[in-house]
């Protein structure tokens, strides 16, 4: 027995052949990568449509798999019994666990019309909505099997019973205009949000058909190449001021596979060839990690914490994104820059050096260039644009740490724009990745939101993400959803009240998921998918604010032209929920204004 009264052993693992817990894979990828050792065209999963009350939902047949398990998601939007077991590890085909203590008691579902009953324990799987493991087929006695063909035949009530395998190609519908995607998911459905824009005529393969630009952009050519040498000493170059009692801090350099040793060999040349990086006999030294990037290359990661836990913090203002979009109204042509780099363009003063060593299993080095990681890179980064494009800032172009927006009423003044702006560039070496870079544009994505002369808009591959999010099973991914979610809170009518019964969720030891949680979360992927299309301030003209309050929440609405500009909501604690209606509706108006 532990300390605590429980029993040290670990629970008994039961194991499910096809679960792959890889976080943002899809089921079938899974299932596909196990069966490519086996002949893949000659085997077929056994997935078979079934319903569990009104919801449609795939179901696998699996006889790999010791125990049958229902996801939360189709239970919490049933009325079915679910009671606390004893926890069970579940071990899944890549050799890890997860554990389940939850237990659907009679989970009833049809399928292909044939009605079934089952306990099943709840367990989020990746892809599917019911996994019937040996125990299910089991209770169904005997029964013949064609793999071929993607069936399975048994007897049941003396009635024979053909269930078939679905077919691989999905069923697609179509929708335009003001459909609600979300009703889609809770029958069941999985639902891509789509936006079609107008395509600006010619060579599709070109990212701009202006022939205009393109002679500004082989004008400053230089811009866009790789940087052949350190960048510039310049007036803003990244320092580390200690705090008076701070000493050099040393930390052992963390244990790493024989793979990533290779890896991290073959960055670290990459780093002295660039010089980037030299030798180092500092006293300091921080360890580094190696993290995976979205094309599955590494990046190299300095561990700065003890460090920045000494640096005194420079308070130099980081930008408000909302703020910087405010700049907007009567522009019609963008052109986005995403600088090389950023941080690495930026050169360490020269007394700092020392203090971004770092260790790895084979050497010592420090930085010549800002590296990543520092708690002051992002203020020191900031300083230097303002500085630089302080002549233009808030008259045509917007800066966010390396991405640069240029922003102009037409065509021609674009180009002038553009030509300013490239030419500070070139003249202070500072370069941007072309790949990266959108230019004279009609409309195009800044900062997670998509901007057009028409207005501001969420960006159509975030609001797909929130639609595909699972239900959540744990703080850390409930925080991930609303952290997602709360970046275009402006653009939802009553966010703070919707998204309430979840923030509660976020209280100490409070996390239970139930049917108020489950009817939040589905409520605020629909209002997610029904966001408007924000208009931008005009500072010359009048607002109008409208505001309203509930028993359990007020909101407002920033107008212009009877378009909304942005929306306020913010749900009513205990005592401002005592309050009278007029107090409320005060109070909503104070808060507005």
């Amino acid at each position: 027995m532990g300390p605590d009264g429980e029993s040290d052993t670990e629970p008994e693992p039961i194991y499910v052949d096809c679960v792959e817990e890889v976080e943002g894979d899809h089921m079938e990828e899974a299932v596909i990568s196990l069966f490519t050792t086996r002949e893949p065209k000659k085997i077929k999963s056994m997935k078979i449509k079934g319903k569990v009350g009104q919801k449609c939902i795939c179901a696998l047949i699996d006889s790999g798999s010791t125990h049958s398990f229902v996801n939360p998601d189709v239970i919490h939007s049933q009325s079915f019994s679910i009671t606390k077991n004893t926890p069970m590890a579940v071990m899944v085909a890549n050799g890890n666990k997860m554990v389940t203590e939850l237990e659907c008691k009679a989970l009833q579902f049809s399928l292909q019309g044939h009605e079934f009953e089952k306990v099943m324990r709840v367990l989020d799987v990746k892809g599917y909505d019911v996994i019937l493991g040996l125990d299910w087929l089991t209770e169904l006695g005997p029964m013949m099997v064609d793999w071929g063909q993607g069936c399975i035949q048994f007897k049941r009530n003396n009635k024979d019973v053909k269930l078939q395998v679905c077919d691989e190609v999905a069923e697609i519908r179509l929708y335009e205009g003001q459909v609600n995607p979300a009703e889609e998911i809770k029958r069941g459905s999985e639902v891509l949000v789509a936006h079609l824009f107008k395509l600006e005529e010619g060579n599709s393969t070109q990212l701009l058909s202006n022939p205009k630009f393109d002679e500004i952009l082989a004008k400053f050519s230089e811009v866009f190449q790789e940087p052949s040498a350190l960048p510039p000493i310049r007036a803003v170059d990244h320092q580390i001021p200690l705090m008076p009692d701070a000493q050099p801090m040393s930390q052992r350099p963390y244990r790493y596979s024989y793979f990533q040793k290779l890896e991290i060999e073959k960055i670290i040349e990459g780093l002295l060839t660039n010089k980037f990086i030299q030798p180092s006999s500092s006293p300091f030294a921080s360890p580094i990690l190696l993290v995976k990037k979205k094309d599955e290359t590494w990046r190299l990661c300095v561990d700065y914490g003890k460090l920045n836990a000494c640096t005194i913090k420079d308070k130099y203002p980081i930008p408000i994104i909302e703020d910087l979009l405010d700049e907007l109204h009567g522009a019609k042509f963008f052109s986005k820059i995403d600088l090389r780099s950023g941080y690495h363009q930026i050169r360490m003063k020269e007394e700092d050096i020392c203090k971004t060593s770092f260790r790895t299993h084979e050497g010592h080095y420090e930085f010549t260039v800002m590296p990543f990681g520092l708690s002051n890179a992002p203020a020191t980064f900031q300083k230097l644009m303002n500085q630089m494009f302080k002549s233009y800032l808030r008259k045509f172009v917007l800066v966010f740490f390396y991405d640069i927006l240029v922003y102009s009423p037409d065509e021609h003044t674009h180009q002038i724009h553009l030509t300013k702006i490239l030419e500070l560039l070139q003249n202070h070496q500072l370069f941007a990745k072309r790949s990266k870079c959108t230019f004279g544009m009609k409309e195009l994505e800044y900062l997670g939101h998509l901007i057009t002369h028409n207005g501001i808009a969420t960006d159509p591959s975030k609001v797909e993400a929130m639609v595909q999010w699972p239900t959540p099973t744990s703080v850390r991914q409930l925080r991930g959803f609303l952290g997602l979610t709360g970046y275009y809170r402006r653009f939802i009518k009553d966010y703070g009240t919707i998204s309430k019964p979840l923030t509660d969720q976020l209280r100490k030891n409070s996390f239970k998921w139930g049917e108020e949680a489950q009817k939040a979360f589905l409520k605020l992927k629909d209002a997610m998918t029904r966001a408007p299309v924000l208009a931008m301030p005009d500072f010359t003209q009048p607002f109008i604010i409208e505001t309203d309050a509930s028993d359990k929440g007020m909101g407002a609405v920033l107008m212009q032209g009877k378009r909304p500009i942005a929306f306020l909501s913010k749900s009513l604690g205990v005592k401002a929920q005592g309050l009278s209606t007029y107090e409320k509706e005060f109070l909503a108006l104070l808060t507005a204004v």
